[in-house]
C-alpha cells in the first residue's frame, strides 16, 4: 500500500473550521475504491496544524486519487486557507491495514 502522512499548517483564523473546510475533499477521497483510510488529526502542540494519515491500495489507486476531479478542486480551493505548503512523507509498505503495536499490547 501507499502510506502518506502530511502536515497542513492552517491560517489561525481558519484552524477551527478546517474539518468543515476540507469535508468535501475528505468525503470524496474516502469514497475512492482504492482508498484504505483518510484520517485527519489536530496537533496537540500547535492548534493551527492538522496531520493527515492516508493510505491507498496500490500505485494505481494513488494515481487515481491525484488525478480525480475532487483532488484537482482541492488543489484550487484549499491553499487559500494554508500558511505554508504542506509537508509530506510518502512511502510504499507491505499490507493493507494497520499492524498491532506489540510493545503496548493490551491483555
Amino acid at each position: 500500500m501507499i502510506f502518506i502522512t502530511a502536515k497542513f499548517l492552517i491560517k489561525p483564523e481558519h484552524a477551527d473550521s478546517w474539518p468543515e473546510i476540507s469535508k468535501a475533499f475528505t468525503e470524496a477521497t474516502r469514497a475512492e475504491p482504492g482508498n484504505l483510510w483518510f484520517d485527519w488529526s489536530r496537533s496537540v502542540d500547535n492548534p493551527d496544524e492538522y496531520v493527515i494519515n492516508e493510505a491507498f491500495r496500490d500505485q494505481d489507486a494513488g494515481v487515481a486519487h491525484v488525478t480525480a476531479e475532487h483532488f484537482k478542486a482541492a488543489q484550487r480551493e484549499l491553499p487559500q486557507y494554508l500558511q505554508a505548503t504542506p509537508k509530506i512523507v510518502n512511502t510504499t509498505v507491505p499490507g493493507t491495514d494497520w499492524s498491532e503495536l506489540g510493545e503496548f499490547e493490551v491483555k
